[in-house]
């Protein structure tokens, strides 16, 4: 999937306060469809996962006039307090954004059956919520050829944020693709740390970037949220590549970001938010990856002198196979 730069539109959005909650949405009966977006931590602007579901929000607003209610976590505690005074205040549908909001998100679920929700990056089955996750290694199975294909040292690096199965299925992807070209290649991988503060740590991601360039990795893939700004900060200072996460991130260091794996989040939620407005939203999971156009790198005038067209060929080419099943890519088991 080739991803443009998305703008980033006009902060006219209507918040909600965790210290008073004043609605400052118009009410259900001025407009009858009140959607809601609950962040993660990193912030709506963290350039990666969050500010892809803040971008597909702002366009089901543009495209409808509808104005949506909006909260940040920041901590914790505060999760399962957003969801459920955004549902008691009116909020037909709520997006959680980030597999954080589960355990929240289940609570809340079963005390407002009537109002619809969508988690992103986890499974939840009930029946008012519509759960997305993706097939990440996919997309990193095609960044990480296009490592392979630009590294002059045969050697990669790898960022995550939290450790956790999500992010390990970003490295498993990567590698797979990576020593698809170059078998006998090396990948060197760090995560940031164990808990949430991992996804908001730029410093941090800038020395392990660093520590990976002194081993001879020339290329680092970061998947770590806003800690990745570091990364490719630092990937830019050095005169590395970097590979940019979630949304596309190669506006951020023109030319020195080699591509961006990107997830199809803003498209899942203005899908949600548009199919509960117009009544054929459902329940269940949706497990997406290459062949719905959910991820996939990002080809722009950015990095368009760094993607070749003989790597985008490559590029295509494999995508292509791993469409109709002939070249296989092992998701992470833990």
């Amino acid at each position: 999937m080739k991803s443009r730069c998305l703008a980033v539109l006009a902060r006219s959005v209507l918040t909600v306060s965790l210290l008073a909650f004043p609605v400052l949405a118009a009410p259900a009966g001025a407009q009858d469809f009140v959607p809601a977006v609950v962040f993660d931590q990193g912030g709506k602007f963290d350039k990666s996962f969050n500010e892809a579901a803040y971008n597909g929000a702002e366009r089901f607003k543009k495209d409808t006039g509808i104005a949506y209610r909006e909260f940040e976590v920041t901590n914790e505690g505060q999760r399962e307090q957003a969801l459920r005074t955004l549902a008691r205040r009116g909020a037909n549908l709520v997006v959680a954004v980030g597999f954080s909001h589960t355990a929240a998100l289940t609570k809340v679920a079963k005390e407002f059956p009537n109002t619809r929700f969508c988690l992103i990056d986890d499974k939840l089955d009930a029946a008012n919520v519509q759960s997305v996750t993706f097939k990440e290694h996919e997309g990193s199975f095609l960044v990480g050829m296009a490592a392979a294909l630009a590294s002059k040292t045969g050697k990669a690096g790898f960022i995550g944020g939290m450790d956790i199965p999500l992010i390990r299925n970003f490295l498993t992807g990567y590698e797979q693709g990576f020593k698809h070209v170059t078998p006998n290649g090396e990948v060197f991988a760090n995560m940031t740390g164990t808990t949430p503060a991992a996804w908001n740590d730029p410093t941090r991601g800038a020395e392990l970037a660093r520590s990976q360039f002194g081993r001879g990795a020339d290329v680092v893939f970061a998947a770590a949220g806003a800690t990745g700004l570091g990364v490719l900060q630092a990937a830019a200072d050095s005169g590395k590549l970097g590979i940019g996460v979630d949304s596309n991130q190669n506006f951020l260091h023109p030319g020195k970001v080699l591509t961006s794996m990107v997830k199809g989040v803003d498209v899942v939620v203005y899908d949600c938010m548009k199919s509960a407005k117009e009544g054929s939203w459902a329940a269940g999971h949706r497990y997406v990856g290459l062949k719905e156009g959910a991820v996939g790198y990002a080809l722009d005038d950015n990095n368009r002198k760094l993607i070749t067209p003989e790597i985008e060929a490559k590029l295509e080419e494999a995508k292509k196979q791993i469409i109709a099943g002939s070249l296989s890519v092992k998701p992470y088991q833990p």
